[in-house]
């Protein structure tokens, strides 16, 4: 299931609000959804909220779905109360942790203003963002065992005159592989092509 298949279930599960990162890498995630209300994204974004917010600190220690209440973290600037007062004082955070495959983790935090979010409702926003996080991107944007050579190649730096020696074609053909590999990878430049490619683990 792809992040953007998710927003039915993430929307009936938490309406007041919620925000999923797929895949999250040195600096940012894969990919986002964000339905949280633009008032309290601004509060929480000036405020360098997210430095403090225990919610960040337990998907890093922890897997798997809890509801806010049970949090056993301190929360010395009262980030969970900002959330209440916007209009947002039931949720829960999830977690799908790194494995050797995808070293990187999936997350998401889900709001209600009205009750608890349910056990059984726990277990189906764990599911989906499991399935979300193992969803192979590959499949969707597969990469040909040529493109994949020249792009890995172009990632250790290598020009298109060492790009073709080392595979036995023609510049041209190295420029037509890069250029093929950009459309599949939506990407504007070979250079962009290899990053995205490198992100998804398909040049391994």
């Amino acid at each position: 299931m792809r992040l953007a298949e998710c927003k039915e279930v993430f929307a009936s599960i938490a309406p007041a609000g919620h925000y999923a990162a797929l895949r999250l890498g040195f600096f940012s995630p894969e990919e986002e959804l964000n339905s949280f209300p633009s008032d309290w994204v601004d509060h929480y974004t000036i405020n360098g909220l997210a430095l403090h917010d225990p919610l960040m600190r337990w998907i890093y220690s922890a897997s798997g779905a809890q509801r806010w209440s049970e949090l056993l973290l301190p929360d010395p600037m009262g980030v969970l109360g900002s959330y209440a007062d916007f209009g947002m004082p039931y949720g829960a955070v999830v977690c799908v942790t790194a494995d050797e495959d995808r070293p990187r983790r999936t997350f998401g935090y889900f709001a209600r203003a009205d009750r608890e979010i349910t056990q059984a409702e726990l277990r189906e926003l764990e599911a989906t963002l499991r399935a979300a996080h193992f969803h192979d991107a590959e499949a969707d944007q597969p990469l040909t065992r040529a493109q994949t050579d020249a792009l890995r190649l172009l990632s250790r730096g290598m020009r298109l005159k060492e790009i073709a020696h080392a595979l036995g074609i023609s510049e041209s053909a190295v420029k037509a592989r890069l250029k093929s590999a950009m459309a599949r990878m939506d990407a504007r430049t070979p250079v962009q092509a290899a990053s995205i490619a490198a992100q998804r683990g398909l040049l391994k």
